[in-house]
């Protein structure tokens, strides 16, 4: 797979990692980043979640990818898996930072994984020049960009002495909103995010309470074909919404060939979610 290499400063999706500190003169991905600034959330937490910390980890990012919301996590075992898992079932776009370069995946045992965030529309980022080792530290400066990327992290089970607290604290450095699900009081792996909801974090109950702080436009009722069946689909429908109307400039936004892009086109008119205005210009109904 193409690895591409990219200054974040250059490039308005990644632009927003100029607040966070130690800022990567590059970053190397595989995949497809954004093109412009979409609303991003971090959902981060335990290696080793319980049934509890599984469940609302899966309901949250599914709840949010649908909604047109980009998830970011770390690849890693536990959380961060089940959250890029739930956005790419519902039919969203997800990305992983890595702690290792991206033509060394890390953990292995999560390959699979990283090649489906690929091809459903995604990317794998990481901050390291191809073929280099992979260190302790890394871990923990990873962190730091999966909070930077994002405009909101939530935290949805975690022990009180978590590396997911990490994340949290970079998050506050970096001024984005943080979100801590609450959990039982006698679970050891709720301690960590009610130990931060005490300390100020919003809790959260639903994917509502993070987008009436970062995405009210989000919340409302035209939004909700906000993503179609296929990543093709989901990418016709926010070039649409971004402003464009041409059915030939669309297809050339969305990099795939005539037959692909006329198919998914009628899928989409056919579904009721976009309608011709003559002249081959396009809009959603």
């Amino acid at each position: 797979m193409k690895i591409n290499s990219i200054s974040p400063q250059k490039h308005k999706y990644l632009q927003i990692i100029d607040t966070i500190a130690k800022i990567p003169k590059r970053l190397h991905y595989v995949g497809t980043l954004p093109e412009n600034r979409i609303t991003t959330v971090a959902i981060v937490g335990s290696r080793k979640p319980t049934a509890y910390g599984k469940e609302v980890t899966y309901q949250l990012a599914y709840d949010l990818a649908k909604r047109g919301v980009v998830i970011v996590s770390g690849l890693a075992l536990g959380v961060d898996s089940i959250a890029h898992r739930a956005a790419l079932e519902a039919g969203g776009t997800t990305i992983a930072i890595l702690p290792s370069s991206v033509d060394d995946i890390y953990p292995r045992a999560h390959i699979d994984l990283a090649k489906q965030i690929i091809s459903g529309g995604g990317a794998i980022i990481s901050e390291y020049e191809p073929e280099t080792q992979i260190y302790k530290t890394n871990f923990l400066e990873r962190n730091r960009l999966v909070s930077g990327l994002a405009d909101a992290v939530i935290v949805t089970e975690a022990a009180i002495h978590s590396g997911t607290l990490s994340t949290v604290n970079h998050a506050l450095e970096q001024g984005r909103e943080v979100f801590a699900v609450p959990g039982n009081i006698t679970s050891p792996l709720s301690a960590g995010c009610n130990g931060l909801i005490k300390q100020g974090a919003a809790p959260i109950t639903s994917a509502e309470d993070v987008l009436e702080v970062i995405a009210l436009d989000l919340l409302q009722p035209q939004q909700s074909l906000a993503l179609g069946s296929t990543p093709l689909e989901t990418k016709i429908i926010q070039l649409i919404q971004s402003g464009i109307r041409d059915g030939d400039q669309i297809q050339e936004e969305s990099g795939f060939d005539a037959s692909e892009f006329s198919q998914a086109l009628t899928m989409l008119e056919l579904g009721g979610t976009i309608r011709a205005l003559g002249g081959n210009q396009w809009t959603l109904r």
